[in-house]
């Protein structure tokens, strides 16, 4: 719960890699890219979080947040493809981070403003997890490590190329 002055508890600390690490492995599992920038992947699915000081869903919990940030990238880098590819890891990201928020269980700030302009009154469901956002942010971890070692990020070479490019080794990818 919020205080008044719309900070909130350190018992509800958002998570950071429950929203990293799965969505790195989900973009991975269903495309199979080495040629996707997951740094990219990884910034959209923490975009959401800077409604933190809101306390309350705004655009970035809904899925118009994201189709706003698709539209301005397909159009913004019209003509250059591969600006394009790489860069639609960031609503890739914001969309994976509203399926792993669980955003869809708040109607009106998921489909805001198709059922109404007024903003969601909901907390965010970054702040009302309590003691399970530990648990959260250990499988976040989890999927990170795996991610790190399936991709033999250990390895030094592997691991600048990452950090360089946000790409994959392609004898890794598959």
């Amino acid at each position: 719960m919020r205080s008044a002055a719309g900070s909130w508890p350190a018992s509800d600390a958002a998570v950071l890699l429950w929203f990293v690490g799965p969505s790195i492995l989900v973009v991975w599992a269903v495309f199979g890219s080495p040629s996707a920038d997951y740094r990219i992947v990884a910034a959209g699915s923490l975009v959401a979080l800077l409604e933190l000081p809101f306390g309350e869903p705004r655009l970035l919990h809904s899925v118009l947040g994201a189709v706003v940030v698709l539209a301005v990238v397909m159009v913004g880098a019209r003509g250059h493809r591969l600006v394009q590819r790489q860069l639609l890891g960031l609503p890739v990201g914001m969309l994976l981070h509203l399926v792993l928020d669980g955003a869809w269980t708040d109607d009106h700030g998921f489909w805001w403003p198709f059922i109404g302009t007024s903003w969601s009154t909901s907390d965010l469901p970054e702040l009302g997890r309590g003691g399970f956002t530990m648990v959260l942010e250990l499988v976040g971890a989890g999927c990170c490590w795996w991610g790190y070692r399936r991709f033999k990020l250990d390895e030094p070479e592997r691991r600048e190329a990452f950090l360089r490019s946000g790409r994959i080794g392609r004898d890794v990818a598959r």
